[in-house]
Parts: structure tokens; sequence; C-alpha cells
């Protein structure tokens, strides 16, 4: 794996959780249910998009990633970061882990 494939992995990894924590909520917010929906289908979407198929996270050999390992550890980090229960958090992070398995596993048997 290059530096550059290093870099454009974290960049899209970045991406997810962080679009998640700014938009997700003040979607929700706004439209109500509706609007997760369509946070679900525009953040999601649109982060699939760039970091599977535009190419941000490499994908090297037989090893795969998941988008679920991303946000679960990208927005545990911004909640231990902005003074949130981490212990409550950390529940969160399990499972994301054993979803992410679980849908990287799926895909890899496909």
């Amino acid at each position: 794996m290059t530096m550059a494939n290093i870099i454009t992995t974290f960049a899209g990894a970045f991406i997810f959780p962080f679009l998640i924590r700014l938009c997700w909520g003040k979607m929700c917010d706004t439209w109500g249910a509706i609007g997760g929906w369509m946070a679900a289908g525009f953040i999601v979407g649109t982060t699939w998009t760039l970091t599977h198929g535009v190419g941000f996270i490499v994908q090297s050999g037989g090893a795969w990633i998941d988008m679920a390992w991303a946000a679960g550890a990208g927005l545990f980090v911004a909640s231990a970061m902005s003074g949130d229960n981490v212990s409550k958090g950390f529940v969160n992070v399990i499972m994301a882990l054993v979803g992410g398995t679980i849908g990287g596993f799926i895909l890899s048997c496909l």
C-alpha cells in the first residue's frame, strides 16, 4: 500500500463520520423521520460512492474495509472529544465493529 493510498483511505474514513455528525441529526430535526431516510440515502450513498466507487478507500490483497468501522470509530472519537459519556459509546463501537465484520464477511462471500 502506497502513502497516497494510506492518505486517501484515512480521508475516506474521515468523511463518513464527519458528515453523519454534521448533517444527520439536523436533517432528522428539520424533516422528522423522512429526514432520517434522506440522510441515509444522501450521506451513506455519497460517501459510499466516494470511498468505494471513486476509490478513496483502497482494499489491497484480500483485506476488506467496511464503512461501519469508520462510522463507529469516528463517531466514538468525536463523542469522546466533545465530552460525552465514553462508557455508553463503547457499546456502540463494539456493535459497529461486529456489524462491519459481518457486513464485510457477507460481501467477501459474494
